[in-house]
């Protein structure tokens, strides 16, 4: 519980009605039904920038802030989208980091208030344009998956990336923390586990492995197509998360051909031999038969296996794999109001004759993650564009 620096409790709830939008000293308020949310003072280390005054109780609370936060920053305006999000424009910021989202009432927010039993919000970074969704490759230890993977690499080298999986064993020498892993202590990785930050995670001889969802989301911000080289477990908490993934399934053309395969390998002994066999036959009971991948891939062959997988991925030339141009980056206004249109938002300037469109038609994504599918473009003095309506 926390009192507010600005203003009193039900004075100022008792004047603004759902989606009033204030502006205060220092902070700004938004109502979301019987709950006022104030957000600013983002390095405030107390209240970590939201606060929120619940009207049917009388008291202040701070709440569990999930997400990826925004740096502080001086001078912000809010509008309340479909009840459940808030959208935040920073002033005298660039179009590329300027638009964040503070989720109040999403399934995945109230999925963790259940959880944690308080209070909780998640912030969601908007991001322009679309990235395309992350590849999940599953299969048995010997079935040529990682072959594939890096034919993909070699005929693709700037289209596909892999993400940096977390884990709480120390580095081994010459290991690099956030090129090899991302390495970690076990009481950090636990909460952040708790917080949904995780796509999927496991215990492997005492330390704990596992990919972020801010991991994926860095090489989408760096235009690339993550691909997960994971197992049908993680595969399947993967399913079970927020990310929409392609999810695709290598399997070998029978159980006596992967057994030839592993043995000709000739760098194992008998005993891990046994070992694979045996994980391998419960990971194709399971990838075959559950409905978890999208497709099932055999590879019989590996040139056509290749093949049929370029064309799950559209890189058979019947669709158009060039990478997508970079949005053109440009500075919002130090002053703004917003205004808003069906799915559009006008961010208008204070201070000059200057109009900036936000398009949230194509929204998809958010929380633990990013928003993304946003469009941002300068518009010029229209009739359609209506400001009365400004906040």
């Amino acid at each position: 519980m926390g009192e507010a620096p600005v203003f009193h409790n039900n004075d100022l709830h008792a004047s603004i009605t759902n989606g009033c939008y204030l502006k205060l000293k220092e902070s700004e308020a938004i109502v979301v039904g019987n709950k006022t949310y104030v957000i600013g003072g983002l390095d405030d280390p107390a209240s970590n920038g939201v606060r929120i005054f619940d009207k049917s109780t009388g008291e202040w609370v701070i709440p569990i802030i999930l997400g990826t936060k925004p740096n502080g920053f001086k001078g912000h305006s809010m509008m309340l989208l479909n009840n459940d999000r808030i959208l935040i424009i920073k002033h005298n910021s660039k179009s590329n980091d300027c638009v964040w989202f503070l989720e109040v009432d999403t399934r995945f927010v109230q999925e963790q208030k259940k959880k944690f039993g308080t209070e909780v919000v998640s912030w969601s970074k908007g991001v322009i344009g679309d990235a395309e969704r992350p590849i999940v490759i599953s299969g048995p230890s010997g079935v040529g998956k990682g072959t594939l993977i890096n034919m993909l690499m070699k005929e693709f080298p700037t289209m596909f990336g892999f993400s940096v999986s977390h884990t709480t064993r120390a580095p081994r020498e010459k290991e690099q923390s956030g090129v090899h892993y991302h390495f970690t202590n076990r009481d950090i990785m636990e909460e952040d586990i708790k917080a949904g930050k995780f796509l999927e995670f496991a215990s492997v001889h005492g330390n704990l492995y596992g990919t972020s969802i801010e991991a994926v989301e860095v090489v989408a911000d760096a235009g690339k197509r993550c691909i997960l080289d994971i197992d049908v477990q993680g595969a399947r908490s993967v399913r079970a998360s927020s990310l929409e993934a392609i999810f695709i399934f290598i399997c070998p053309p029978s159980f006596e051909e992967l057994e030839k395969r592993l043995r000709a390998r000739g760098t194992e002994s008998e005993e891990v031999i046994q070992k694979r066999l045996r994980n391998a036959k419960a990971e194709l009971e399971q990838g075959t038969s559950s409905g978890l991948f999208d497709h099932i891939l055999v590879n019989d062959d590996l040139e056509a296996c290749y093949e049929r997988l370029k064309k799950i991925l559209g890189l058979d030339g019947s669709t158009d794999a060039t990478l997508k141009t970079p949005t053109e980056v440009f500075e919002l206004p130090m002053e703004i109001s917003l205004s808003k249109i069906d799915e559009r938002i006008i961010i208008n300037s204070e201070n000059a004759d200057q109009k900036v469109v936000l398009d949230l038609s194509s929204m998809k994504g958010g929380a633990p993650g990013r928003t993304r599918g946003l469009r941002m473009y300068p518009a010029g003095l229209h009739s359609d564009y209506n400001t009365d309506e400004s906040v």
